[in-house]
């Protein structure tokens, strides 16, 4: 019996399978298709042997060479960068690191300034607070100048009874107090040098900061001078902070 509309040659199970084919045929490429090609991107560059090379997708021969990308019509719609070697991509984080660290320099003197400029509205501020760090400096230095004297006059009567030893060896007990007293005379002459050192410090850090603040009183702006330099070691200038 035959059925109207159908062709004799084919079964309805053929006609089924014909269907189902068609229907794969359309959906499964467009489903493979890569996203460039669905984008109607085509890259182009010239290789290392001067040839020009064009694809749908990126092109492995140009990977240290910019790309062009197209548009079907020939316009230039972008560019794909070179893959950066090793040592490329260090150079550009280095330099990265460099550029973060002078912005956080920077955003550090801005606050400095301001925390200068917000302490010491005037020159007689800061040299009034010049004075108080000075002062507890000069008061160090003169307990121990105090106590140089006073080992100095415990040392008198163990150089008189030592008189009595001359050309002999010394009582043990005598030769401690001696010990003892030469230890502390170096620990007082070392402790003089390094408030020495100190008064020197403080007076140089006040000194680069009343440079400063001049020019941040005449109107410069806080931060715009660079980061302020530091006179000497982290104990002395916090001193001041």
């Amino acid at each position: 019996m035959r059925i109207r509309g159908q062709s004799p040659s084919r079964s309805p199970l053929a006609w089924a399978a014909a269907a189902l084919a068609a229907a794969v045929s359309t959906a499964v490429p467009a489903a493979a298709q890569p996203r460039e090609a669905a984008t109607g991107a085509i890259y182009t560059c010239i290789d290392d042997h001067g040839r020009r090379i064009t694809s749908d997708r990126p092109i492995p021969a140009c990977t240290a060479k910019e790309q062009q990308i197209l548009n079907r019509d020939g316009s230039l719609r972008g560019i794909h960068p070179p893959t950066l070697t090793a040592d490329e991509r260090a150079e550009i984080e280095a330099r990265e690191r460099k550029a973060s660290a002078e912005r956080m320099a920077r955003v550090e003197a801005t606050r400095r300034d301001k925390n200068l400029l917000l302490r010491y509205p005037d020159e007689a501020s800061h040299r009034k607070a010049r004075e108080a760090a000075l002062d507890t400096v000069r008061l160090a230095i003169k307990a121990t100048e105090d106590r140089l004297k006073e080992l100095q006059v415990e040392r008198r009567p163990l150089e008189n009874e030592a008189e009595f030893y001359a050309g002999k060896r010394l009582p043990p007990k005598l030769k401690s107090q001696f010990d003892a007293n030469d230890a502390a005379l170096e620990a007082q002459k070392e402790a003089a040098n390094n408030q020495q050192a100190e008064l020197s410090r403080v007076n140089r850090l006040y000194d680069i900061e009343l440079e400063r603040l001049r020019h941040l009183w005449a109107g410069a702006a806080p931060g715009s001078l660079g980061p302020l330099p530091s006179p000497g070691s982290d104990k002395s200038a916090a001193v001041l902070r």
